[in-house]
């Protein structure tokens, strides 16, 4: 069948949700027998958030090509099957990059480059490219209707429909309906201004996809859709609900996927919802309960560390556990009030993170967890901080750095990789993406993978320094898995340990609802097992591992 396209846009405010919408339409449409494709276009000028704080941004999100990219694209690969890679994210500084690369090598033959059609254009054409050879394309646009800078965008998709013709196009809206707790009512007017703004450039929704707090009764879904030209069945009730992974089936409760279907004049098979189904029931009907603490620098922004969050819980969900996180600022964390503020956790995690604010916090936490036998789970930076806690505490050099931090450290059992010491550009130039590595047999990793050999994404400068493997396994810590040809540390564990494992790679991308990955799934278990042997209760009022 003809490609068929579904752009996503957003309205009144950002955080409605664009990119789970989008991600969740992709998997009904999966679940109907649907290829399907989910495209990210931001209006930033940054070539790619790469580069930008984790508090402007939230997390960056890397793909097996080695993509930096927004965070929906892990939405998108959380909910659909299909790997997203470079072609399914571009922002406002690619495109015009590109128009302006081609401008100094002479492709325009003198004429002058506009926005219409050039800049158009090349978003029209990087839509084609990621999208050629799918059924449905669902291409969200970032930021809200109303930004300046996303005009372009907003022209070029208006454009799309002409181009495609109008029966493989969909225009669909995200927007607000707030409910005023001192009127007691929800309030239709913020869709309603929306709407208009979207139709001052050209475009006319065809379904609206209201956000609020509760669901629309069907008086409030007929008063939106007579003032904003829809049906009444093209009015949908996006409300609150208590696990984002339940979307899919509340849209499908609704009929959306009939709706867009009928709208483009396309044909599917019947849904096969029962994963999810099961999915969400294993969710809401937890046996257990772990506390985990996550300890970093950006834990005041959960959106830092969200596809470590989603993969602690879908770790959880396969234990048939409740997993609720502790996020610990390492930057207050001293050698007073460590044991203190961990004391109630049943496993300890530290994510990635780049400079050396709080990492003598996390060092701490380390050697809190190795100590007191509490499983420990460290990912890329968390990784090699526990190889630094080590190599100081039981390897006898108590100066063991990191030359990130310490450039003049006399032991820098962490170094800069041999092939990033030219590289002067900080956008794009890390060891980025999907790497192979080899698992040590008899380790708790090749148990836990069932693999000798795996491949994982990574976003590193740094790395273990190969002058002190020896040292480093002379002290009880196992490399458990190298690169392929030996010279780089991938993955350590302590086997005295009752659960101590850390990676160089990023396995929060990995890891699935669906498909956990497994060392989310092997440590939360672990920290099942200690709260069994310890018989302890978490403190009450900890947030969970995701939210809607």
């Amino acid at each position: 069948m003809k490609t068929k396209y579904l752009f996503v846009t957003g309205g009144v405010l950002s955080s409605l949700g664009k990119g789970l919408s989008a991600a969740a339409v992709g998997a009904l449409m999966e679940a109907r027998g649907l290829r399907v494709a989910n495209v990210k276009m931001d209006p930033y000028i940054n070539v790619d958030p790469g580069t930008m704080s984790p508090y402007q941004h939230g997390e960056v999100y890397v793909t097996d090509d080695g993509a930096e990219t927004d965070l929906d694209l892990g939405h998108y690969e959380r909910f659909v099957a299909r790997p997203t890679s470079q072609r399914n994210s571009f922002t406002t500084g690619r495109i015009y990059r590109n128009v302006i690369e081609r401008e100094r090598r002479g492709e325009y033959l003198g004429r002058t480059v506009q926005v219409i059609p050039h800049i158009t254009d090349e978003i029209k054409r990087l839509i084609h490219e990621a999208t050629s050879d799918v059924d449905i394309a669902i291409i969200e646009i970032g930021g809200t209707v109303g930004d300046i800078e996303g005009l372009p965008f907003l022209e070029a998709i208006r454009q799309f429909r002409a181009d495609v013709g109008p029966e493989n196009v969909l225009y669909l809206h995200v927007t607000l309906v707030p409910f005023i707790r001192a009127a007691g009512e929800l309030k239709t007017k913020p869709t309603q201004h929306s709407v208009k703004e979207l139709l001052s450039v050209g475009i006319q929704p065809d379904i609206l996809l209201c956000r609020s707090e509760q669901p629309l009764s069907r008086e409030v879904r007929a008063k939106i859709a007579g003032f904003c030209n829809v049906g009444v069945d093209d009015v949908i009730s996006a409300h609150d609900v208590s696990n984002i992974y339940e979307l899919p089936l509340a849209f499908r409760a609704q009929g959306l996927d009939d709706r867009i279907l009928q709208r483009m004049g396309a044909w599917a098979m019947a849904p096969h919802m029962g994963r999810w189904e099961e999915y969400v029931a294993r969710a809401q009907n937890p046996r257990h309960t772990v506390r985990i603490a996550v300890v970093g620098k950006y834990v005041h922004l959960t959106d830092t560390y969200k596809s470590l969050n989603e993969a602690l819980m879908h770790g959880g969900v396969a234990h048939e556990a409740r997993v609720e996180l502790h996020y610990v600022d390492s930057e207050e964390l001293d050698a007073q009030n460590v044991a203190s503020v961990l004391a109630q956790v049943d496993g300890v995690l530290i994510p990635g993170g780049f400079g050396s604010r709080g990492t003598e916090g996390k060092i701490l936490a380390i050697r809190h967890a190795r100590e007191q036998g509490l499983p420990f789970f460290g990912i890329c930076l968390g990784m090699q901080l526990a190889v630094i806690e080590t190599m100081r505490h039981v390897g006898g050099l108590a100066d063991a750095h990191s030359s990130e931090f310490a450039p003049g450290t006399p032991n820098p059992v962490v170094h800069m990789m041999d092939a990033q010491r030219a590289v002067t550009d900080l956008g794009g130039t890390m060891r980025l993406g999907a790497y192979p590595c080899v698992l040590r047999d008899g380790t708790r990793a090749r148990a836990i993978y069932g693999a000798g050999s795996i491949s994982e994404r990574h976003r590193h400068r740094f790395e273990v320094n190969p002058r002190y493997h020896a040292a480093l396994e002379a002290t009880g810590m196992v490399i458990a898995g190298a690169s392929p040809d030996g010279a780089l540390v991938e993955m350590v564990e302590i086997p005295a340990h009752p659960y101590f494992v850390a990676c160089q790679f990023h396995p929060e991308f990995k890891s699935r609802p669906l498909a956990p990955h497994p060392l989310f799934s092997a440590f939360v278990q672990a920290a099942v097992e200690r709260r069994a042997r310890s018989g302890a209760r978490p403190a009450v009022g900890s947030a969970p591992a995701a939210e809607a």
